[in-house]
């Protein structure tokens, strides 16, 4: 009997240690991947330098909150909550020539879409036709639920600058609605899943995307990592030879309280994205 309460106290206590895990649904194939850069290359090679480091922009963004009840529990988000999220993208995008402001809030008590929008459902489809506003360089954040269905256990999802003349009415970011600065969902609840997101809103890809390949997430600077770092794994290294992992990096997987910075080359190439598919000028 004693070595099974011992056997049970290490299962307790390993299980203990797991780190929770960030979940993006925002994972375009390498095909897809590769078919975006040629388009992106081949048009961004017309961009004068000084066009992409002068650029400063500020994100009309429209906020919807997705809910199943009126209550914070069902996912009705009270403006102290989002107007949060509103300082902490500002913050974090401080220093890339963007900033954010809040121009409307919308709030729909839809059990469906709160339960199950996810990438390519039918759900996240009816709901972002009704509700999606303005043009290309207007920020849509659709707050949700993700308890069922193909997005269960999701933080967030986005679409990327390139797509958007294929699908317009797709484009936009969808969060947890738990995750913003106050939520519940710890250690996720300081407002970074939202960063994370609108980061491929922006043009960005997840630091560990092709692991060790040389291309990797197409920036030079941010070394590369053969898969996405959970907590806050100081000094990891998962690809030899590129330095340590980027763990501080708003695009990997680390906590909320981990993550700090963009990179000089993800800034030129966020701004070079902005220039080429959203409509921005100097």
């Amino acid at each position: 009997m004693r070595f099974a309460r011992i056997a049970v106290a290490l299962i307790l206590s390993a299980v203990s240690v797991v780190q929770a895990q960030r979940k993006c649904g925002s994972n375009p194939s390498a095909s897809e991947i590769l078919l975006a850069e040629k388009d992106f290359q081949a048009q961004a090679a017309a961009l004068p330098a000084s066009r992409v480091q002068a650029l400063a922009a500020t994100i009309r963004v429209h906020f919807h909150v997705i809910a199943s009840s009126t209550a914070l529990s069902g996912g009705y988000v009270p403006d102290s909550q989002i107007a949060a999220q509103i300082n902490v993208l500002n913050q974090d995008f401080a220093g890339t020539g963007l900033s954010f402001t809040l121009v409307n809030t919308t709030r729909t008590i839809n059990s469906s879409w709160f339960q199950s929008a996810a990438p390519s459902t039918s759900q996240q489809t009816a709901m972002k036709r009704a509700l999606r506003r303005g043009g290309a360089a207007d920020l849509n954040i659709y707050s949700v639920g993700f308890k069922s269905g193909s997005g269960a256990g999701l933080l967030g999802y986005a679409t990327f600058p390139s797509s958007y003349t294929g699908n317009s009415l797709d484009d936009g970011v969808v969060i947890l609605y738990s995750s913003v600065p106050g939520g519940t969902t710890t250690p996720f609840n300081l407002g970074q899943t939202a960063t994370h997101e609108v980061g491929h809103w922006v043009g960005l890809y997840h630091t560990f995307q092709g692991g060790c390949s040389a291309t990797g997430d197409q920036v030079s600077d941010t070394p590369p990592e053969a898969s996405p770092a959970s907590g806050c794994p100081t000094g990891r290294d998962t690809c030899s030879g590129g330095g340590v992992d980027p763990i501080h990096n708003f695009m990997d997987y680390s906590n909320d309280a981990c993550m700090d910075n963009f990179t000089p080359g993800q800034i030129t190439r966020l701004r070079s994205q902005l220039l080429t598919y959203r409509g921005l000028s100097v």
